[in-house]
């Protein structure tokens, strides 16, 4: 298929230059130091992730409607995406986090509320692959990601609504010296696009495999 490989390269391309960058162009924090340089895959990491699960949210809210075959292939593709890199985000988070906050975890409101958000789409996964496939299991399946995805606006919101060690927004903050440098903030933008263009590239290949997939386990039970 075209469009996979010229996201493939794309994505192969993006990544290899935000690399470069990170490490040979972006310029130290000051107070952090070389460690803020996670922050290049943890920030798009998270945004990836609420992504891919916005995107399965629709696709299940599409499936309840149309009954359509093609919603729940998305919605389980995009969700299997998002469950990797909630689970980036979580351990570059525990790496940021223990020279930062001197611990590698603490249960503050947003790191629960997002490992709660990675639990439930494990969840929603754990049911696609032991529950044999039918309507039904589709139908729960798609409940499971609607309600996983409300918890995203409360990760959102977590550091406004609670007391938590984690900052609120630096990126599009729009307080006098709320914001991160430029240079940062250019290399963060660099690095999202990238992430991006994998994102959309994993999920097109997903998606053609799944449908792969199904289309040979009807051909094998027609043969039965």
């Amino acid at each position: 298929m075209k469009l996979v490989r010229i996201l493939g390269l794309a994505s192969a391309l993006g990544l290899g230059i935000t690399a470069w960058l990170v490490f040979y162009w972006a310029p130290l924090e000051q107070a952090m130091g070389f460690v803020q340089k996670i922050m290049y895959i943890h920030v798009p990491s998270v945004l990836v992730c609420y992504l891919a699960f916005f995107i399965s949210f629709l696709a299940s809210v599409g499936y309840l409607w149309k009954r359509t075959e093609g919603y729940d292939v998305v919605a389980l593709c995009s969700a299997e995406i998002g469950v990797i890199f909630c689970g980036i985000t979580l351990v570059t988070g525990a790496i940021w986090g223990k020279p930062t906050w001197n611990t590698y975890w603490t249960w503050d409101a947003r790191l629960t509320t997002t490992l709660i958000l990675f639990l439930i789409f494990v969840g929603y996964l754990l049911l696609r692959r032991f529950v044999e496939f039918s309507e039904q299991q589709a139908r729960f399946a798609a409940i499971i990601a609607i309600i996983g995805f409300l918890d995203i606006p409360l990760i959102h919101q977590a550091v406004t609504w609670w007391r938590t060690l984690h900052q609120t927004s630096t990126l599009f903050s729009m307080k006098p010296g709320g914001a991160i440098d430029d240079p940062l903030k250019w290399m963060l933008y660099v690095a999202m696009v990238a992430f991006y263009l994998f994102f959309a590239y994993l999920l097109t290949k997903r998606i053609q495999l799944e449908r792969q997939e199904r289309e040979l386990r009807r051909t094998l039970a027609a043969l039965e």
